[in-house]
């Protein structure tokens, strides 16, 4: 059985990692609240802008845009969104298992987030090129980013780019998924954009799509314009979606282990008891002892 001064280490060291991880819960939560406001703000604008593209696709002619045709080149290009710190659960270890799930041979990376970056070097994937961002992600640094895949997607050499990122959908759930960001496909440009039960269509209904627009200089015109800025701020809403992951997940996790320190302090401080009991225990039986030998 340990002493009585093991015992008192181990239950100040308890409540030492005890007071960070609340501090760390703390700190979360008050992130956890930007990064959600952050990431419901853009979902209406997402939507609307999915809405305005429905529209502007039915005034086009049969010619199709650059951005909505299969190119010739045979590599898929994915960028990953994780995160820079730990602590976040299995945040990116279940967005790294849907990686290596769907993720070609001929996959490159572009990554965002150091953890992911790391995991998928080791894993033997060629990381073409890593980004930065701040936290909370501002456009201006989102923006850099959609244009650099466009500007790959354009050269030809990559057939594909999709995203892979962790969708927030409540405080205790979010759900890793990998999106195609380009080519766009122009039957998926009415699909429910508000990150809330990704995949599932949205009902486009008729009189919602058949508004008569007037266009200035001409419907492609307007399209050449609109098209990066819908990748653009599809590839900003996922990075906000993921930080609001983030700061959710940990969080969870960081009130998870303040409140087993809290348990482990009470079974410890129980154990001390016990302990200091059975020793007092001993030491009256021992002078009792020594009283009766001496009669």
């Amino acid at each position: 059985m340990a002493n009585l001064r093991d015992i008192r280490r181990r239950i100040k060291s308890v409540k030492n990692t005890s007071q960070i991880t609340k501090a760390m819960q703390l700190v979360a939560a008050a992130k956890m609240k930007k990064a959600q406001d952050q990431a419901l703000a853009g979902r209406d604008y997402a939507d609307r802008l999915n809405r305005v593209l429905v529209d502007l696709k039915k005034n086009l002619s049969e010619e199709e845009h650059i951005l909505l045709k299969q190119p010739a080149g045979k590599k898929e290009l994915l960028l990953v969104i994780s995160t820079d710190k730990g602590l976040c659960g299995g945040l990116n270890t279940n967005l790294l298992k849907k990686v290596r799930a769907e993720a070609g041979e001929d996959t490159e990376v572009v990554t965002v987030g150091r953890k992911l970056r790391i995991s998928l070097g080791k894993l033997g994937h060629k990381i073409v090129s890593d980004w930065e961002v701040a936290d909370p992600t501002p456009f201006s640094d989102a923006k850099p980013l959609g244009t650099y895949l466009t500007d790959q997607f354009l050269s030809g050499e990559y057939s594909s780019v999709k995203v892979a990122f962790t969708n927030f959908e409540t405080t205790l759930t979010q759900t890793p998924w990998i999106l195609q960001l380009l080519p766009l496909e122009e039957s998926k440009l009415a699909e429910k954009r508000s990150y809330e039960g990704m995949g599932e269509a949205a009902e486009v209904k008729e009189t919602d799509h058949s508004r008569d627009y007037i266009f200035e200089p001409d419907a492609e015109g307007v399209l050449d314009r609109l098209l990066p800025l819908y990748l653009n701020y599809q590839v900003y809403q996922m990075i906000l979606e993921a930080r609001a992951s983030e700061h959710s997940s940990r969080m969870v996790a960081m009130k998870a282990a303040t409140d087993n320190a809290e348990q482990m302090i009470k079974d410890l401080t129980l154990e001390y008891n016990k302990v200091r009991q059975a020793a007092i225990t001993s030491e009256l039986l021992e002078i009792t002892t020594a009283m009766k030998a001496m009669e």
